[in-house]
């Protein structure tokens, strides 16, 4: 289990990075007029994901889960590949990226990176790594509690942030 909660910290390290990453980004898309969308939902967000981290840790150790090599490794490159395509999309997105739904009047839409393929890659990320991290370490219940809770919260999401884009971005 040493090894799994190595992996855990350093998803919540890669966790605090971002938050560093958005903070500096939202200072940047608000001193060009960005406008926030979607306040009420953040807070549930970010309680989703830390609790995510501690149910990840929790129920392994409370329900004496075994690691299982046949389903963990492959989770552990699904989680792997959520990362890189996470930070692909954050890369794409520069100063445009948050965790936060800002949206600058008048930018254009990203066309390029993981936007050529899908209108929202970052949340294929979240979702894959939300499904995934539980199941390294054979945390099933977490997985599917986490998983419906996110699929809750991103139907929100992604209708706020659509209707933010719609409003402010030019066709």
């Amino acid at each position: 289990m040493t090894w799994y909660a190595l992996l855990l910290l350093a998803i919540a390290a890669e966790r605090l990075t971002e938050l560093v990453v958005a903070r500096r980004n939202a200072s940047w898309t608000l001193a060009r007029a960005g406008v926030e969308h979607g306040r009420g939902h953040y807070p549930a967000m970010v309680t989703l994901h830390t609790g995510l981290l501690v149910c990840c840790f929790l129920e392994p150790a409370l329900a004496d889960r075994p690691f299982v090599p046949a389903l963990g490794w492959p989770m552990v490159v699904l989680v792997v590949l959520a990362q890189a395509l996470r930070w692909w999309c954050v890369m794409t997105l520069g100063p445009y990226w948050n965790t936060r739904v800002i949206v600058v009047p008048g930018a254009r839409l990203v066309g390029s990176g993981p936007y050529r393929f899908l209108r929202h890659p970052n949340y294929v990320a979240v979702v894959v790594e939300i499904a995934a991290l539980p199941l390294v370490h054979g945390a099933w219940l977490s997985a599917l509690v986490f998983t419906a809770a996110n699929a809750w919260l991103l139907a929100v999401r992604i209708r706020c942030e659509n209707a933010a884009l719609t409003r402010a971005v030019p066709a």
